[in-house]
């Protein structure tokens, strides 16, 4: 249970950490004052940010689901 909680603290502060992370690019677009790009860029990285977390969780559930039906 402790080795749990450690491990998810550590995820939470990676996460917190990779959040405010940007390419010079992005952050000069960002910089340069014009609000309206600036969304269309975080539009764009969470947009391409979605596509990871679904294969991992198609994954995750694939396995669940191949390792109940072995367990049966």
């Amino acid at each position: 249970m402790r080795t749990k909680k450690i491990i998810l603290s550590i995820c939470f502060f990676l996460v917190y950490q990779f959040n405010y992370s940007q390419c010079a690019m992005c952050k000069a677009v960002v910089e340069s004052g014009d609000n309206k790009m600036a969304e269309g860029v975080n539009d764009g990285i969470t947009y391409l940010m979605i596509f990871p977390y679904l294969l991992v969780g198609v994954l995750l559930y694939s396995l669940y689901r191949y390792n109940k039906k072995l367990q049966k």
